[in-house]
């Protein structure tokens, strides 16, 4: 009986190794000998298990032995029914939860704070959206979570919805108070799925906010390789007995490859068992230092590292301790202009910066002494740069106009105007600043001097635009 010291196709993979085979099969770099650049580069041990599905190894679109081994026992771990392993990473996970439970013309209920993926997943499916709109915080600048009385509105004005999905948490660390959101949602007939790539770490550590899963969801998606030590874009789709396993790897199947990676699940199947033997002391030493990280940075004058604090037991009900979220406008700096300091004046890569704030991610690599360096070199740069903070934007989430369906925006008849022509018009396409990849603008939404002037400041400040056709985020798609 396999328990959580074992890793099935880690295991798997060692025997396939020992076995000598040689390959009349892809991938074609031959175990790295038809590549050597490649091989210096990576190493022999990684290229010798790149390798293709076979009988001894499974096959991940119809697991049967080790891969489903695997999943047993990481459902096992995360204590839920069933999981998936992933490896387009969350975004097919958050798709594949969506696609299960919406079918053209359906309603789902969520915060229009969501990642790019929800979104697409809409323009997949022709799935309707019902959004709940956040509180914001317009000190930090920064949506927080659905408060419950919004969420029963929502769910009272749409009673034929057929989900409604959460963030848990948000990239700041917000929670919304998943326990009731489930209760509600359940007691009229409506699923809940729960986007948890920054949330993998709730399953396995003490003093952390409730993982979906434990307060009864339907379907959560988990980015295994954010917070739980995996390869990127290794990712499990974690599901209750409300749904059908089958008919869920079907739709998974629709979009993820047939040429699954197994150095991204032997990934998973490794992580997955240090975090079941080890989560708990793991994560108590992530909650220790990022706890005196957060201390040092608020004894910084002009920069606040939130936390707790924000915790009303509503549209803030938890706070993601793990998170160093730091407000850079006392300092007279957008967050982007903070992020893009420190990686290119003190070799210091932050998850992400925005109009506002920065997040360092801590997680279970992370070192006292990286932490030192990261809050001396934040003393620095508001004694190098720091500067009065009027005009600083610090509103930063605008309530979309929604004129149709993000579907038929997408693909419908449009034409390519410069933005500033385009205020009146309905947009076809997405912009967003990524990180964080929340849109600012969606298709099937209204284009308003707001959200230009947004797409403007954010330009201006250094952020990373993406999403229309247009790449220099020019021109602007719209309905014809």
């Amino acid at each position: 009986m396999r328990t959580q010291h074992n890793a099935p196709i880690y295991e798997a993979l060692s025997r396939f190794q020992d076995a000598r085979v040689v390959p009349f099969d892809v991938p074609g770099h031959k175990r790295g000998r038809g590549n050597p650049e490649l091989q210096d580069f990576l190493g022999e041990q990684c290229l010798r298990v790149d390798v293709n599905a076979m009988k001894p190894l499974d096959n991940l679109c119809h697991p049967i032995s080790v891969i489903r081994e695997a999943e047993e026992l990481a459902a096992d771990a995360f204590g839920t029914h069933q999981a998936f392993f992933m490896v387009n990473g969350t975004t097919s996970g958050i798709q594949a939860m969506i696609l299960a439970v919406c079918k053209r013309g359906d309603k789902i209920i969520l915060p229009r704070n969501v990642h790019r993926s929800v979104l697409n997943a809409l323009v997949l499916c022709g799935a309707h959206a019902v959004y709940v709109n956040p509180d914001v915080d317009k000190t930090l600048g920064i949506s927080l979570g659905m408060p419950m009385a919004e969420v029963r509105r929502a769910i009272l004005a749409n009673p034929d919805a057929k989900a409604i999905l959460v963030n848990n948490p948000t990239y700041y660390g917000i929670c919304s108070d998943l326990r009731a959101i489930v209760g509600l949602a359940h007691a009229h007939g409506m699923m809940v799925l729960a986007d948890e790539a920054h949330g993998t770490h709730f399953y396995f550590g003490d003093g952390l906010p409730s993982p979906a899963m434990a307060v009864g969801a339907d379907m959560s998606s988990v980015s295994m390789h954010k917070s739980g030590g995996s390869l990127t874009q290794s990712s499990f789709l974690l599901t209750a007995d409300t749904v059908s396993p089958g008919y869920v790897r079907q739709i998974i199947n629709l979009t993820q490859t047939t040429s699954a990676s197994y150095l991204l699940m032997s990934s998973l199947d490794l992580s997955r068992r240090n975090l079941a033997l080890r989560g708990k002391e793991i994560f108590a030493r992530v909650l220790k230092l990022s706890q005196y990280a957060r201390d040092e940075v608020n004894t910084l004058n002009g920069y606040r590292a939130f936390g707790e604090e924000l915790v009303n037991r509503d549209s803030v009900f938890a706070f993601d301790q793990t998170k160093l979220s730091v407000n850079t406008l006392g300092i007279g700096l957008a967050g982007i202009e903070v992020y893009d300091i420190l990686r290119d004046e003190y070799d210091i890569q932050i998850e992400f910066g925005d109009l506002g704030n920065i997040l360092a991610y801590l997680s279970i690599g992370d070192r006292l002494q990286d932490v030192e360096r990261l809050v001396g070199a934040l003393a620095e740069v508001r004694r190098r740069y720091g500067k009065p903070g009027t005009g600083l934007l610090t509103q930063e989430y605008i309530e979309p106009q929604v004129v149709m369906s993000l579907q038929d925006a997408f693909y419908a008849e449009k034409e390519a105007l410069p933005l500033p022509q385009a205020v009146g018009r309905v947009s076809s396409e997405f912009v967003m600043c990524y990180p964080p990849g929340i849109p600012i603008l969606a298709p099937g939404e209204r284009v308003t001097e707001a959200v230009l002037g947004y797409i403007s400041y954010a330009r201006e400040k250094g952020c990373s635009l993406t999403g229309p056709e247009d790449a220099d985020v020019e021109v602007l798609n719209v309905i014809r």
